[in-house]
């Protein structure tokens, strides 16, 4: 287990390491990793919380994400290959004065954020069905499918072309300064910046969030003060299950996904309207299809690499992270509703947003938005950005 956090941001109390009862006979049998689960290796995550509250009252959340935070998940800092040693899912529970926040820590070469919010809903299932009075095996609505998927030709196991010492290909990444905050934007905002954004461009098929998306690559962009040659881009996790053909079932339990990258140079970013960017957006989706999945895992095959935040993700991009579609508010584990959703020290860079679906439903969205201190305030009063989103 990881050490117990500072005193000074909470208290341990207690840990322990569950184990089922029995152990199903195939437990013993080795699970080959195909390539999107051996890229994992290094980083950390995907790391979320649930945080549920108990008193009934009203809750007034900060404007920026306290470092506080940071000590209510365990595996700090940790990355995928410390799996070795520590478990590879973890919750830690923390009472707070008025409430408790529920922090779970999953090692990404496990699964992606679809596998992990499967997972946390599967969970909430089991304790609702108990809850009513189920004694024997819960049926899960959504079961996973635990059969990892390899290209043809490539079954497993897949051999990294390291030494035995991890240093070779490991890296500890330490995140700058950064400023965190969550802008939250309405369904009607939401749907405003998709209409126009294809009126724009007169068509019809750009997304909800590809037009979102587009926004905020725009002005985080300008809040930077790039010169206008610069090459800056835009990434977006890409889900693979249904693009590959025959597609992967949804309930698929592992890693299935890439960095979607769209770039264009700095002036030609703000000198273009929004759905200039959002029609970039939306081309580079519709493109990532069977083909270039299995381009990728091929190559990957021939010159395996571990991702590096270093080195995948530069300094003149933005990176669009986790999902509104996850069920995240709908786990219940006796505490009522979540208050609200923030995440730990992974993947935290400049330029990392985080894509939450909101409080209340009805499409809304949180953007959990990671920045330096001085572009997160130029940000704040980028006149188009600030538009759209909705002050509590």
């Amino acid at each position: 287990m990881a050490p117990p956090p500072s005193p000074r941001s909470a208290r341990f109390v207690s840990d322990c390491f569950v184990k089922p009862p029995q152990l199903p006979p195939q437990s013993d049998h080795p699970l080959h990793l195909p390539p999107w689960d051996l890229a994992m290796l290094s980083p950390w995550g995907p790391i979320h919380p649930c945080h549920g509250r108990h008193d009934g009252g009203r809750h007034t959340l900060p404007t920026y994400v306290p470092a506080v935070v940071l000590s209510l998940f365990d595996h700090d800092r940790a990355i995928n290959h410390d799996g070795h040693a520590l478990s590879l899912l973890s919750v830690q529970v923390t009472e707070l004065a008025d409430g408790v926040f529920i922090g779970l820590s999953m090692n990404h070469v496990i699964g992606d954020g679809l596998s992990f919010w499967l997972f946390f809903n599967s969970w909430s299932e089991i304790f609702q069905a108990q809850e009513k009075g189920a004694i024997d095996v819960v049926q899960l609505s959504h079961p996973p499918v635990l059969t990892r998927w390899f290209p043809e030709g490539h079954p497993g196991p897949l051999s990294l072309p390291y030494t035995d010492d991890p240093s070779s290909f490991l890296a500890r990444y330490e995140a700058p300064e950064l400023r965190e905050r969550v802008f939250h934007f309405s369904a009607d905002a939401i749907a405003g910046l998709k209409a126009e954004a294809n009126r724009q461009c007169g068509i019809t098929n750009i997304s909800s969030f590809q037009s979102l998306t587009a926004l905020v690559w725009r002005c985080i962009t300008r809040a930077r003060h790039f010169p206008p040659s610069q090459v800056t881009g835009c990434r977006m996790a890409a889900n693979n299950r249904a693009r590959l053909d025959p597609p992967l079932s949804p309930e698929y339990f592992g890693n299935s996904i890439t960095p979607l990258r769209t770039a264009t140079t700095v002036d030609e970013l703000l000198g273009g309207d929004l759905g200039w960017a959002a029609r970039l957006l939306h081309t580079a989706v519709a493109e990532h299809r069977d083909a270039k999945l299995r381009e990728w895992n091929q190559e990957w095959i021939k010159r395996p690499q571990v991702y590096h935040l270093d080195k995948t993700f530069d300094p003149y991009s933005i990176m669009m992270g986790s999902s509104p579609r996850f069920n995240k508010y709908g786990n219940e584990f006796g505490l009522g509703k979540a208050v609200a959703l923030r995440s730990g020290y992974a993947h935290k860079f400049d330029g990392k947003v985080s894509a939450y679906p909101g409080h209340e439903g009805g499409g809304s969205i949180d953007l959990e938005i990671c920045l330096p201190p001085a572009t997160m305030a130029l940000l704040e009063v980028d006149t188009e950005f600030m538009a759209a989103v909705t002050v509590s």
